[in-house]
Order: C-alpha cells, then sequence, then structure tokens
C-alpha cells in the first residue's frame, strides 16, 4: 500500500511538474501585473487566516477534552478556505473541493464506526484533494481574472 502511494505521489508530482513547465512562461509574463500581485497577497491573507483559525480551534478542542474532533476541524476549514480561493483565482473547482472536504467533515465523524477518530477522514480528505490536483493539472487553462473581477473581491 505505502509503495503505492509514493509511486502515484510521484507521478501526480512529475505530470504536475510537465505542466509548470509547459507554462513557466506565460507564469512569468504575468507575475508582476497588479492583478497577480492582488491575488498573491489574498492568497496569503486566506491560508494565513486558515492557520490561525486550525490552531485556535485545535487548541480550544484539546484544552476541552475534544481532541477527537481536531482532525475533523482541520478537514472542514481546509475545505472552507478553498470557497475564497475559488473566487481570488476565478476557479470555480475550489467550490467543488472546498464544498467536499466540509461535507467530508460533517459526515464521516457521524458515519464511520469509531466517529472522529476513524483514519477514513485523513483518506477521504487525501483522496479529495488528490482528484482535484488531477482535475486542476488536466484542465484546459482559463483566461486570468480581470481587474472587475478581482475589484469584487469581498
Amino acid at each position: 500500500m505505502v509503495v503505492a502511494v509514493v509511486v502515484m505521489s510521484l507521478a501526480l508530482l512529475a505530470l504536475a511538474h510537465k505542466v509548470y513547465r509547459a507554462n513557466a512562461a506565460a507564469m512569468r509574463a504575468v507575475a508582476d501585473t497588479p492583478q497577480a500581485k492582488r491575488r498573491s497577497r489574498l492568497f496569503n491573507i486566506v491560508n494565513a487566516g486558515q492557520w490561525v483559525v486550525i490552531f485556535v480551534l485545535a487548541s480550544v478542542l484539546g484544552n476541552t477534552g475534544r481532541s477527537d474532533w481536531i482532525v475533523a476541524a482541520v478537514i472542514f476549514i481546509i475545505g472552507l478556505h478553498f470557497l475564497p480561493l475559488a473566487r481570488v483565482f476565478a476557479y470555480p473547482p475550489h467550490y467543488v473541493t472546498g464544498s467536499a472536504l466540509m461535507f467530508l467533515a460533517i459526515a464521516y465523524p457521524l458515519l464511520a464506526p469509531s466517529g472522529p477518530q476513524s483514519p477514513v477522514g485523513c483518506l477521504g480528505a487525501g483522496l479529495i484533494l488528490w482528484a482535484s490536483a488531477l482535475w486542476a493539472i488536466g484542465a484546459k487553462p482559463s483566461p486570468q481574472p480581470t481587474d472587475t473581477a478581482a475589484a469584487e473581491q469581498p
């Protein structure tokens, strides 16, 4: 099982690198635009917020004797962080990824035999994220968001 995961991970990495190399020139061309800088700043804000919420919630759950719920909470927060990123990057599949992770975080503790401690949560999150990565690698490039789309950010 571990060998299969390593092989699949390396194959995904190789495919991602191939797509990156094919698009490197285009990415460099837009890297210094105001829109790209704004997207980068918003990305950093969303990710910083995600980690602050994860840290605080994990601390609260751990200190209140509910540490068994930390993994489900982290999966939910990671899913939630995809929602603003879908808008920031004008990439609707992030809505699907985020929604799937949030649904998993709510459903698996209720349905798995060992509740929130079940490894099915981590397995499901990993599979959702791998599927999302494959979807992104296989997708045709979409136009970058315009100033108008970036200006509509809340």
